[in-house]
């Protein structure tokens, strides 16, 4: 396709450029100082203990939600769109996971930090689907449980009071985003929630939904949703670790 058959930027010198990308240097710092300020706010976010008995299977038969930090601090999960009835995995929540690699987890454990699929599906499914696609990552299936419904990735008014992203569906309805609770329940929706534990203690931090699995884009982005963020020496507030890794972004440290 020649450049005169679609819609590209305007062509103009190398000085008209400079100066063009200088004012959006501009707004693109703006914008890093920001994001730094927004994951102040996730570190800052109160937290709220689990006390249910959550109970998944996984690769060594049944576990509990403090199975899957294996003893890490914080736990990132994953909410994979696959029902029950399904064979494969939902199309989107695929293609998201194949751009997670063993390096991201690898960075994600330096800084005692897990990262677990978990779906509705049943654990045979997922094992068979997870080796069809050749992936690594835990994952664990919460058929039969309540973990789903209560982090509100599955909905059934059925089971409980449906709500998305923090919304009901009559927020979203006037917010032109109903799209959400279009379909016959129960229905599959992706999320990503945050976890951190003390002992035996496990305790939410933090859940997106919809687009907010979009700003993941590597292991530093997964832990700015966390209550221990990067652990680095300039981040606030101070005292989250209590040996804060050097801002060098090649997690050796």
């Amino acid at each position: 396709m020649t450049l005169n058959k679609i819609n590209t930027p305007e062509i103009v010198s190398r000085d008209q450029w400079l100066a063009a990308r200088k004012r959006l240097l501009v707004k693109e710092k703006q914008l890093t100082h920001a994001r730094d300020a927004l994951n102040a706010s996730h570190r800052r976010l109160p937290m709220v203990e689990i006390d249910k008995e959550y109970v998944f299977e996984g690769p060594s038969g049944k576990a509990g939600l403090i199975d899957m930090f294996d003893s890490r601090r914080q736990l990132i999960v994953y909410h994979f769109m696959f029902h029950p009835d399904w064979e494969e995995g939902c199309p989107m929540c695929t293609a998201w996971t194949d751009e997670r690699s063993a390096g991201e987890l690898s960075h994600l454990h330096s800084r005692d930090t897990s990262f677990v699929l978990v779906s509705r599906a049943p654990f045979d499914k997922i094992k068979a689907y997870k080796a069809l696609k050749g992936w690594t990552i835990p994952w664990y299936s919460s058929y039969g449980s309540d973990f789903n419904y209560d982090f509100h990735v599955t909905l059934d008014n059925s089971v409980a009071h449906v709500v998305y992203n923090y919304q009901t569906q009559a927020e979203h309805r006037k917010k032109g985003t109903e799209y959400y609770f279009e379909g016959e329940q129960p229905i599959e929706l992706p999320g990503m929630s945050c976890f951190l534990r003390d002992g035996n203690r496990i305790f939410h931090t933090y859940s997106t939904y919809g687009r907010g699995g979009e700003s993941v884009g590597g292991a530093y982005y997964f832990l700015d949703l966390t209550a221990l963020g990067r652990q680095e020496e300039w981040e606030e507030p101070k005292g989250r670790v209590t040996t804060p890794h050097i801002a060098v972004p090649n997690f050796s440290s």
